[in-house]
C-alpha cells in the first residue's frame, strides 16, 4: 500500500517534469489540502478567528479615523483671547511655595483685553467673524428675586468671602443675576441654534443703550412677570444703586440644568441668566464706575470698590482649524504678549467628544496585536507538525528532482490558500458585525466616562460648571479659572466602519501570516536531506 502511493508520487513527479511546474504546485497543494482535510479546518478555523478579531479591530480603528474627519469637517471653529492662569501659577510656584497674597494681588491687576484690542486682532486675515458679550453679576430688589432664592443667599456669602479677596477689586463679587450682553445677533449662539427660543415678545434691538433685556420662563414665572413689565436690579456691593430694566421678551434654554454650581450663588443658575445688549449693559458698568466708593484693607493692602466690574470676551470665528491655527501665530505676530493665551472651546469639545472611541480605539489596537502575536504563533506551531509529518513526502519529491524551493512553495501555496480563504469569509463576517459591535462597546464607553465624570463631580460636591461666569458668548477671559464646560457630547455610535482600506489591511494581514508560517516550512524544508530521509523511513 505504502509503495503504491510512493508509486503515484513518483509518476506524478515525472508528469511535472514534462509540464508546467507552477500549475503542478498549484493543483498538488490543492489536493493535499483534500487529503488532509481535518489539519486544514484547524488552520482555517483558528485562521477565522483571528480575520474576524482583526477586521473588528482594524474597523473600530477605521470608524475613530472616519468619526474625527467628518466631526472635523461640519465643526465651527471659534476662538477665544483669555489671561494665561497657568502660566502665572507656574510662575508664582516655581520657588516651590505658593503666596497666597501675591496670587490675590496679581489676580486683581489681572484683565481681559479692551474692545479695542479685541477688534485689532479680528483684523487679521485668517478670521471670518468676530463678536462679543459683556458678563455682570448684579442683586435684585425687594420685588424681583432670582429663583432658589434662599439656598442662593446663603451660599452667596460663602462665595463672596471665598473669592472676593482673591479678585481684589470687588466687594461681594456675585449678586443674585448673571448679566450678560451681547454685542449683536451673531454673539447670541444659544438662540441660534436653537438652544434658546423666544416665547413671548421679542429680542431687544441689536446695540440699543435702552434697558431693555429678556429673562428666563422660571424667572418670570417666579417674579410674576410678563412683557411690558419692569424690574429693579442693584449693585450687590451698594444698594444705593439701582437699575431699572424693561422686560422685552422672555425666553426658554433647553439646556438649562436644575443642578448648578451653589458655591457661587444664585447667578450660575442658568434660570438667573438676564439677556441685554452690549451697549447697555456696558452703560449700567460705566455709571457704576462714576459713583464708586474706593477703600483699601489695611493689613493685605489690597484695594477694592463698589463698581460693577464688567467682564469682557470676544470670540473669533473661523473657517477650519487650519485657520484657528493660523490665527494662533497671527495674532502674536500682531503684538499679543505671553500672558494671555489663544483657544478654541469648540476643538476642546471636539476632543472631548471623543474621548470613549479613542479609548475604544485605544484597546481594539491592543486587542489586535496580541491576537495577531498568538494567532502566528499557533499557525507556525501547527505548521511545523505539518511538515514534520510530510518530511517523506518532501524526501520523494526531493529525491525525484524537484527542488527544495519548489516544495517549500507548494507548502506555502497550501498556507496560503487555507489562510486566504478564512480571511475573506472573516472580512464578511466582520463587514456585517463591525457596525453593531462597534457601537455596542462605544456605548459602554460612554456610559463608563459618564459614570467616572459623574463620580468626580460627586466626590467634589459639585454639579455642572458650564453656567459659571462668562459662560455666554466666549467665555471667561481668565483662560477657564472660574468657567467651566458644559456636559460634553461624545459620539456615541458610528455609521460605518468597514471600507476598502480595512480589505486591504486584512489582505495585508493574510499575507503576512502565510509568509510567516511559510518561513518556516521552507526552513525545514531546506534543511531535510532527501537520502536520508528515504533511509530512515519506517
Amino acid at each position: 500500500m505504502i509503495w503504491g502511493q510512493q508509486k503515484n508520487k513518483i509518476l506524478q513527479t515525472a508528469t511535472l517534469q514534462k509540464g508546467t511546474m507552477p500549475m503542478y504546485i498549484v493543483k498538488n497543494a490543492l489536493k493535499c489540502i483534500g487529503r488532509s482535510k481535518g489539519r486544514n479546518i484547524l488552520i482555517g478555523v483558528i485562521v477565522l478567528v483571528i480575520a474576524i478579531s482583526a477586521c473588528l479591530g482594524l474597523s473600530i480603528r477605521q470608524a475613530a479615523e472616519s468619526a474625527k474627519k467628518e466631526t472635523l469637517n461640519t465643526l465651527s471653529v471659534t476662538g477665544t483671547i483669555s489671561f494665561d492662569r497657568q502660566s502665572m501659577m507656574s510662575g508664582m510656584t516655581a520657588g516651590g511655595s505658593f503666596d497666597r497674597d501675591s496670587f490675590a494681588s496679581m489676580m486683581g491687576s489681572a484683565s481681559s483685553l479692551t474692545l479695542e484690542e479685541y477688534q485689532t486682532y479680528a483684523e487679521a486675515d485668517t478670521v471670518q467673524d468676530f463678536y462679543y458679550s459683556l458678563s455682570a453679576s448684579l442683586n435684585g430688589s425687594e420685588n424681583f428675586e432670582p429663583v432658589s432664592s434662599d439656598t442662593a443667599e446663603e451660599d452667596s456669602s460663602s462665595a463672596g468671602s471665598g473669592f472676593g479677596g482673591m479678585m481684589g477689586g470687588m466687594r461681594g463679587m456675585q449678586g443674585d443675576f448673571s448679566i450678560v450682553g451681547y454685542s449683536g445677533e451673531s454673539a447670541m449662539t444659544s438662540f441660534l441654534d436653537g438652544t434658546a427660543v423666544i416665547t413671548d415678545g421679542t429680542v431687544f434691538a441689536e446695540g440699543t443703550e435702552d434697558y431693555d433685556c429678556i429673562i428666563s420662563e422660571e424667572l418670570a414665572v417666579f417674579n410674576d412677570l410678563a412683557v411690558g413689565d419692569t424690574v429693579q436690579i442693584t449693585n450687590p456691593n451698594s444698594e444705593e444703586e439701582v437699575y431699572e430694566l424693561n422686560v422685552v421678551g422672555i425666553y426658554s434654554d433647553s439646556s438649562s440644568n436644575e443642578s448648578s454650581f451653589s458655591m457661587f450663588g444664585a447667578s450660575s443658575d442658568p434660570a438667573n441668566k438676564i439677556y441685554m445688549s452690549y451697549p447697555a449693559l456696558q452703560a449700567i458698568v460705566d455709571a457704576s464706575e462714576e459713583v464708586a466708593v474706593t477703600e483699601t484693607d489695611e493689613e493685605t493692602g489690597i484695594e477694592t470698590s463698589t463698581e460693577i466690574r464688567g467682564t469682557l470676551a470676544g470670540t473669533y470665528v473661523f473657517a477650519d482649524t487650519e485657520a484657528y491655527y493660523q490665527f494662533e501665530e497671527d495674532v502674536r505676530t500682531m503684538g499679543l504678549d505671553d500672558s494671555y493665551t489663544v483657544s478654541s472651546p469648540d476643538l476642546a469639545a471636539y476632543e472631548s467628544s471623543l474621548t470613549p472611541l479613542n479609548t475604544l480605539s485605544s484597546m481594539a489596537t491592543t486587542f489586535l496585536i496580541v491576537i495577531l502575536i498568538i494567532g502566528a504563533i499557533i499557525l507556525v506551531v501547527l505548521n511545523i507538525f505539518n511538515v514534520r509529518e510530510r518530511k517523506y513526502e518532501i524526501g520523494v519529491l526531493t529525491a525525484m528532482g524537484m527542488k527544495k524551493g519548489k516544495v517549500a512553495l507548494q507548502f506555502l501555496t497550501e498556507i496560503f490558500a487555507v489562510t486566504i480563504l478564512s480571511v475573506m469569509i472573516g472580512i464578511g463576517i466582520g463587514a456585517v458585525s463591525s457596525v453593531p459591535v462597534t457601537n455596542a462597546l462605544l456605548e459602554n464607553q460612554v456610559v463608563s466616562q459618564q459614570n467616572e465624570a459623574a463620580q468626580v463631580e460627586q466626590n467634589f460636591g459639585r454639579g455642572d460648571m458650564s453656567s459659571i461666569m462668562g459662560g455666554a458668548g466666549g467665555g471667561s477671559p481668565f483662560g477657564g479659572f472660574f468657567g467651566g464646560n458644559s456636559e460634553t457630547s461624545y459620539v456615541t455610535e458610528i455609521s460605518s466602519a468597514m471600507n476598502m482600506t480595512v480589505v486591504w489591511q486584512m489582505l495585508g494581514i493574510a499575507v503576512l501570516l502565510t509568509l510567516m508560517a511559510g518561513a518556516v516550512s521552507m526552513l525545514f524544508v531546506m534543511r531535510y536531506e532527501p537520502l536520508k530521509i528515504l533511509a530512515n523511513r519506517d
